[in-house]
């Protein structure tokens, strides 16, 4: 659970910017997106090997 406490004289505005920022560092809106559909483990390793590609290939041309 994500406790915020909100300090003396911050507004609501600030206090609900850090709240939203710890919880995407919890990584939770990522995980359920994940789970919403079922991806056979073949495929998700392809996907990523696709992804190491593209990246590399990225990496590669700014560097080049």
């Amino acid at each position: 659970m994500i406790v915020i406490n909100v300090k003396d004289n911050e507004s609501i505005d600030r206090a609900l910017k850090r709240f939203k920022k710890k919880f995407e560092r919890t990584k939770v809106l990522r995980e359920i997106r994940n789970r919403a559909y079922f991806e056979k483990p073949s495929i998700a390793k392809r996907n990523a090997k696709m992804k190491a590609a593209y990246k590399q290939k990225l990496y590669a041309e700014q560097n080049f």
